[in-house]
């Protein structure tokens, strides 16, 4: 059981590796760090507890709201998924990725009062 799992692991880290651009490994080094941040705010709250709860809010928001847009700009940059966003250039949609993160982090410093 443990041998097939290392051996998946493995396959998997070796096409990751080899098929991936250099852009979508930062992208997915991004939603690595954002996930591990929304992560550890959560169980700050639950060890710690809620009480400037807006604060919480605001950052886990921000963290939730950070990982979607990323996870959108890494779909459209995809070479994969050209077919998909003919009329959408990467330039673009990183100049999407940026405006919509400007409006979600002023929404969160409006939220935290």
């Amino acid at each position: 059981m443990s041998n097939s799992v290392v051996s998946v692991i493995s396959r998997f880290l070796e096409e990751y590796n080899t098929t991936t651009s250099n852009k979508l490994k930062v992208v997915d080094a991004y939603l690595l760090y954002i996930l591990l941040t929304g992560a550890l705010q959560f169980l700050y709250c639950l060890l710690v507890g809620t009480f400037p709860f807006n604060s919480f809010l605001s950052g886990f928001i921000s963290c939730v709201g950070s990982f979607i847009l990323a996870v959108c700009l890494r779909i459209q940059i995809n070479p994969q998924n050209k077919g998909e966003f003919l009329s959408i250039s990467p330039e673009r949609a990183f100049a999407d990725f940026l405006f919509a993160h400007t409006v979600l982090h002023l929404v969160v410093m409006n939220f935290i009062g």
